[in-house]
């Protein structure tokens, strides 16, 4: 198959696809527009089926821009004894990565060990064997189990007091969001018709069963209707607000817990690699270098407040700051250091009488008496196995006499025209050559590794539109391209969700602030007041990630 490039999906062809929504009956509509939403949509469109997909935000824009931003082979589920998971998991991140090498980044990671916690250095070793056995793990990533002494030179700023040895094992990196966007956009070339910022308000029944939904356009405050054969709720922590609407929420509930990360620069925090260790409570958090910068997380702790406005706490950064001091005590950390930080809810099933970090990660299907198909829980990485799952049923439910096979395994999504891992390496190198006249060959990695192959539509815009000062011009260009081929609408969706800016580059956030709301406004032909209320969101943005409330 092809590997396509991008087609325009722009604010303009958001219009156009509500006005043709609007006057269609689809076979699916999806609520919900985080991976597994979008993984649902692609997976059906490339079934043959005429898909809507609507999403009260941005996409991504809940769970699914907050994580730890890891595919990972799922070590922790290892420790609870979910084989079956860990073997699932392990086989999803080979094909994600084969999907978009560029955005599923091989990353190895370092397990410290310790004389008297965690699992001791035996007992890790077979653990991370049968890991690399049920995960698939090619012989080349396999875990290396390493002395005191490799321990401390692999990492130098580990406290060497209490280090009794070590072990690299394989995890992938990612983001998140931009793997989110893709899938979405892959989705919408593939015939779905992915909306953004439209709420669904109401569920519409004939004879008891659900035949559509009533939708508020958040942009040009419009109210319209969809109607659709089969409807699937994928709005992750807002799962049991729709399974209420239904009135269809018994049994198994959601339990919401947090999870907070925090960002330093590399500098504050010089960690050679990734790295996962434990600490005093017996949770386990990651550091991972990225960029400029070195992130660290996580928290889970139980959650009741406001779904939208999910924030790190001062108590969530000192328990961060602590715990890598601790590993760390040349680090020295202060919560003056932290430069961003996000906090985003894990949508999981409520188990009476356990504890956040004891509830299963495994997803559960719920159908309703009126035929809504909801879907809760499950991890990032098992998103393309989720959809599977939702679309084997939307075909067995209401399609019997249409049965198609899944496709997403071998179709790349859009931009992502790399063979492997090293061809996206030697894109960067080609990249960088292309930068250098401008001073930022340096950029060549963030971009690749941020729009892939689609950095090629960036450079012929920064070639072509030079002001003097090539960082402003090299912005303008990503604006361009996200504005055209990215449906994006405000300046949080950029900062956020497209470039990851707010929380990896706030330097580079600071120092271009007003050009970032010039460049939207010209593009956007935002009105005075659009472009005042834009400029006051980023600032409560940037306070409501810098700064952290108390309890």
């Amino acid at each position: 198959m092809d590997h396509p490039m991008a087609k325009p999906f722009s604010f303009a062809v958001r219009q156009d696809l509500i006005k043709q929504a609007k006057n269609e009956s689809f076979d699916l509509i999806v609520i919900g527009g985080g991976i597994t939403g979008a993984g649902i949509a692609l997976d059906a469109a490339l079934r043959g089926l005429k898909v809507v997909l609507v999403e009260k935000d941005d996409f991504a824009y809940g769970t699914s821009s907050r994580s730890t931003k890891l595919i990972h082979g799922g070590l922790r589920y290892l420790k609870q004894l979910e084989f079956g998971l860990v073997k699932e998991v392990g086989s999803e991140r080979a094909i994600v990565h084969k999907l978009a090498p560029h955005l599923v980044i091989p990353e190895k990671m370092l397990l410290p060990l310790y004389e008297k916690r965690g699992l001791g250095y035996w007992l890790t070793s077979i653990g991370l064997k049968i890991y690399d056995w049920l995960a698939g793990v090619l012989v080349a990533d396999q875990r290396k189990m390493l002395t005191r002494k490799q321990t401390l030179r692999q990492e130098p700023l580990l406290n060497p007091d209490d280090v009794n040895g070590g072990a690299i094992y394989a995890e992938y990196r990612t983001d998140d969001a931009r793997l989110t966007i893709e899938i979405i956009k892959s989705a919408f070339h593939f015939g779905a018709k992915p909306l953004s910022y439209c709420k669904v308000t109401k569920l519409r029944y004939d004879a008891e069963k659900i035949v559509g939904v009533e939708v508020w356009d958040e942009i040009r405050q419009l109210q319209f209707s969809l109607s659709g054969k089969a409807i699937v709720n994928a709005a992750g922590p807002w799962v049991d607000e729709l399974r209420e609407l239904d009135q269809s929420k018994k049994g198994k509930r959601l339990h919401l817990t947090k999870g907070v990360h925090l960002v330093v620069s590399k500098e504050k925090f010089p960690i050679q690699q990734a790295i996962y260790f434990d600490v005093e409570d017996g949770r386990m958090i990651f550091a991972i270098p990225r960029g400029r910068t070195t992130y660290i997380g996580t928290t889970d702790t139980n959650y009741d407040g406001s779904k939208d406005e999910v924030h790190a706490t001062h108590e969530d950064a000192n328990y961060l700051v602590n715990a890598v001091n601790r590993t760390f005590p040349q680090s020295i950390l202060t919560v003056a250091d932290i430069e961003s930080s996000w906090a985003g809810l894990r949508p999981l099933i409520h188990e009476e009488g356990k504890s956040a970090s004891e509830l299963s990660r495994k997803d559960e299907i719920f159908v309703s008496p009126s035929g809504l198909i909801s879907i809760a829980g499950g991890k990032l990485t098992g998103y393309r196995k989720m959809a599977e799952r939702i679309v084997d049923l939307v075909f067995e439910t209401h399609f019997e006499d249409r049965q198609a096979k899944c496709k997403t395994a071998t179709t790349p999504f859009v931009g992502s025209d790399f063979a492997n891992y090293q061809a996206v390496r030697n894109y960067i190198v080609e990249v960088a050559s292309k930068l250098k006249p401008f001073g930022l060959e340096n950029e060549a990695a963030y971009l690749v590794g941020t729009y892939g192959k689609q950095s090629d539509s960036i450079l012929s815009y920064l070639q072509s539109h030079q002001t003097g000062d090539a960082g402003a011009d090299l912005l303008r260009a990503e604006i361009g391209f996200c504005i055209q081929y990215e449906i994006t609408t405000a300046v949080a969706d950029f900062v956020v969700r497209r470039s990851g800016m707010l929380y990896f580059n706030m330097p580079r956030l600071n120092k271009y602030k007003e050009i970032l709301i010039q460049e939207f406004s010209k593009q956007l032909n935002w009105s005075a007041d659009k472009r005042q209320s834009e400029a006051a969101a980023l600032e409560l943005l940037i306070s409501n990630s810098t700064h952290f409330k108390q309890p």
